[in-house]
């Protein structure tokens, strides 16, 4: 039986990231709930998706945690705490390894040590994490991960964000749930929209020849799962969050280029070895530019991963959620958006 906290109207809650795709998409599903939301930003933070009149802006530094302290007592002297804390703010892409780590763990701990120095500890602290956290398992037998296996992350970005579920559960005082996503898409977001790029110019590219099965997750879904953990009297969780169905690995591009109404696409499949040797190479070129390359050795670990599966059954029966985006409406969302913006 799903036990419901109080009505949310005019409740508070800050979310983290608010300028990033996830984030942006958690502010507006706190306003559609009718409470005050705050958008947690930097000061050079965009807020192109951020302009509703309701908003309100929180400035965090987390590279100067005695900042990061003063902005927080400020705002508890003018506003008081939050009810809830939805820290979505992280990195996935980085130049260098060590930067997973401080954007991650380091900076997550710095804002959960000033809320509980200043006695702000919200009444539920929600973590977005990942499903990478649990890494490359289950690949011979292709059954579900699920919370009681044991978590191997194989990449930078994994490994911090399960450092940071350690640091989070370790903590008694924290009301915690957490979320670790699988591959979320939607409008705003790039990575997949390099895909749509791609398969807009009649190529579609996929890794290795073994059988890939791939999970995903609209935006709008894991938007209603984080909402749910809000309104529910739950914590000390954690949850995988799909749309609760496998696709094998063309799904993706198949209902991309049918959206597109491409007559045609070549289908490319690359060997591992050979892509293993191109992500190392862009990430090294990346870097010696000073960028940040989406094909890197992280990225190529992702891409040869088998099992994506993971078991949400814990979030439908404990939180009620239930899943409104099978991949074929999401992807006909994204295309139409991506068309009314410009960027297909």
């Amino acid at each position: 039986m799903i036990e419901l906290d109080e009505a949310l109207t005019q409740k508070k809650v800050l979310v983290t990231g608010a300028s990033g795709f996830i984030g942006s998409f958690l502010v507006e599903g706190g306003l559609e709930r009718g409470m005050q939301v705050w958008a947690g930003v930097r000061q050079s933070s965009s807020r192109k998706y951020l302009k509703d009149s309701r908003i309100r802006f929180a400035e965090l530094d987390y590279a100067n945690p005695c900042r990061l302290v003063e902005q927080l007592a400020a705002h508890k002297r003018a506003h008081g705490g939050w009810d809830y804390v939805i820290h979505c703010a992280g990195v996935t892409k980085c130049r260098h390894e060590e930067e997973f780590d401080k954007g991650n763990l380091i900076y997550t701990r710095r804002l959960v040590e000033a809320l509980r120095s200043l006695d702000m500890v919200p009444r539920r602290f929600i973590y977005i994490s990942s499903l990478s956290v649990f890494g490359p398992i289950h690949e011979d037998t292709y059954t579900p991960i699920s919370e009681h296996d044991e978590p191997m992350p194989n990449t930078a970005y994994g490994v911090s964000k399960l450092n940071a579920e350690y640091y989070l559960q370790s903590l008694e005082d924290v009301p915690l749930v957490i979320f670790r996503p699988t591959g979320v898409y939607g409008p705003r977001e790039r990575d997949y929209f390099l895909m749509a790029k791609s398969i807009k110019r009649h190529i579609d590219f996929a890794a290795g020849f073994r059988r890939q099965d791939l999970t995903f997750v609209y935006v709008k879904d894991l938007v209603q799962a984080v909402y749910r953990a809000v309104e529910c009297k739950v914590v000390q969780r954690a949850y995988f969050v799909s749309d609760g169905k496998v696709y094998s690995s063309r799904a993706f591009s198949d209902l991309i280029q049918k959206e597109l109404g491409n007559p045609w696409v070549v289908h490319i499949k690359c060997p591992l070895f050979i892509l293993k040797v191109v992500s190392l190479l862009a990430g090294f070129a990346a870097r010696c530019l000073g960028k940040v390359s989406t094909l890197n050795a992280d990225k190529y670990k992702i891409m040869k991963q088998r099992n994506w599966q993971c078991d949400i059954s814990p979030l439908v029966e404990e939180l009620g959620y239930r899943p409104e985006y099978p991949l074929e409406r999401g992807v006909k969302e994204i295309i139409a958006w991506y068309k009314k913006e410009g960027w297909l």
